[in-house]
């Protein structure tokens, strides 16, 4: 199976070159490739891989039985598998589904004091039991949040270069447009990205059969088994409010107002009832969660209202998923995305920008039309980003740029289905360039 390069590989490299490493712990939501990462890590730079998976074979969690001291640890786990080898210097060890068993973190500050063995740390929906296992190795850990693909990895999967990327960012550096081969090109790979989404399976799939065939049935399978994370791990919580919110995302993102309403979950459904439902989704990186700004200024910490959100999905390929037959059939044999357009791209930006580490925030005037979609932020400015479904006029971040209210906002961009383009202090950018913004955005360009 060939492997799929991943952003992750350059921080292990950097990681395991770092004379003060600490055991690392890799978080992320379920399958999207951080077993495979870092076993490819391993083989490449470690003589011995011990891994220990916590689902498969539980009765490693018996190995903290005379306590946490590493040397106890690992002659537990020798008498239970003698071929397992522990080498000073040149071993990794690999606690894989740590979900299963957070109290194994606690050994982490002894394994960081010993210093002979590299540790990893791995699970899904590791944020549900994150204070927990954060109490248990606070300050003997480093944490690493993995994602599914991003549009760059894509790209690598697909055969391009960094050289490729690269030419996509001086474009918009020098703001210079695409030329209509460059533009066609990267439309089309971007819509074929927002189609499948980043998962690995689904996109090692296309890659190997060069279609979308087979891809909306392991998209599906993906749901199911995100579904039965529920019923299996949220214990203690109404485990039919976190799928009721759950299926209704898609529902409320194809309306114009995509703000998520709980009274439209349920019958009489209220905040305060749901209010764990969202946290929870949100915690195991199913769901990105945007929250309304009080109002657009700095800093973006705690400046907003917490019962007033959007919710997207984490990765598109799942928003697509739940379409219904008839925009599937249409999106995948006519590329053409009907209602959900506006939404689509919305929830594929928000996915760049929670991607490039950015937190998510929208505005929405009570008494005006006036709202934007995102906002970042740089040292000195706040940047309202507006995700446009047709190429139109930006009447919202006009305002926003133009108004003495808002006395950090200089400047604006704009995301469409067009080219690189500027005026009146708004940058033009194709949807595809909102994984580079980031990099744009970086002072040092």
């Amino acid at each position: 199976m060939r492997y799929l390069k991943r952003k992750i590989d350059i921080f292990l490299e950097e990681w395991k070159q770092d004379i003060h490493r600490k055991p690392l712990i890799v978080k992320g939501p379920r399958q999207i490739g951080k077993t495979e990462s870092i076993r490819n890590f391993g083989t490449k730079y470690y003589a011995y891989v011990v891994e220990i998976n916590f689902v498969e074979e539980p009765k490693y969690k018996q190995i903290i039985e005379d306590g946490y001291r590493t040397a106890d640890l690992i002659r537990n786990i020798s008498r239970m598998d003698p071929s397992k080898r522990f080498v000073e210097g040149e071993t990794l060890i690999f606690f894989d589904e740590l979900q299963e068993f957070p109290e194994i973190a606690t050994a982490l500050k002894f394994f960081g004091q010993d210093g002979r063995f590299d540790i990893i740390c791995s699970g899904s929906l590791l944020g549900i039991h994150y204070s927990r296992i954060e109490s248990n190795s606070v300050g003997y850990k480093t944490d690493y949040d993995m994602f599914s693909l991003d549009f760059e990895e894509f790209l690598w999967a697909k055969g391009y270069d960094t050289l490729f990327v690269d030419d996509m960012l001086a474009h918009m550096r020098k703001l210079q447009p695409f030329n209509e081969t460059e533009l066609s090109v990267c439309n089309s790979l971007f819509l074929d990205f927002c189609i499948l989404g980043g998962m690995p399976a689904v996109v090692r799939e296309y890659i190997e059969r060069d279609s979308f065939e087979g891809s909306l049935i392991t998209q599906r399978q993906l749901l199911s088994d995100y579904e039965e994370d529920v019923r299996k791990y949220a214990q203690g919580m109404d485990q039919m409010r976190i799928l009721n919110v759950f299926r209704q995302i898609p529902i409320q993102l194809a309306k114009d107002n995509r703000k998520f309403q709980i009274s439209k979950v349920a019958s009489g459904a209220r905040f305060k009832d749901y209010r764990g439902c969202i946290e929870w989704l949100s915690d195991t990186g199913i769901v990105n969660v945007c929250y309304c700004m009080n109002f657009p200024e700095l800093p973006l910490k705690g400046n907003f209202d917490e019962k007033k959100y959007k919710i997207y999905f984490a990765d598109s390929g799942l928003l697509v998923a739940m379409f219904d037959e008839e925009a599937q059939e249409d999106l995948r044999a006519n590329r053409n995305l009907g209602v959900y357009k506006g939404a689509l791209y919305e929830n594929v930006v928000g996915e760049a920008l929670v991607k490039s580490g950015y937190g998510l925030y929208y505005y929405k005037r009570e008494d005006s039309t006036l709202e934007e979609d995102f906002f970042v932020r740089t040292a000195q400015d706040l940047i309202p980003i507006e995700v446009k479904a047709t190429n139109g006029r930006a009447k919202s971040l006009r305002t926003l740029i133009e108004s003495d209210k808002y006395e950090d906002i200089h400047y604006g961009i704009k995301l469409i289905n067009g080219n690189v383009g500027y005026a009146d202090q708004i940058y033009t950018f194709p949807y595809f360039c909102a994984f580079l913004l980031k990099r744009y955005l970086k002072p040092d360009h």
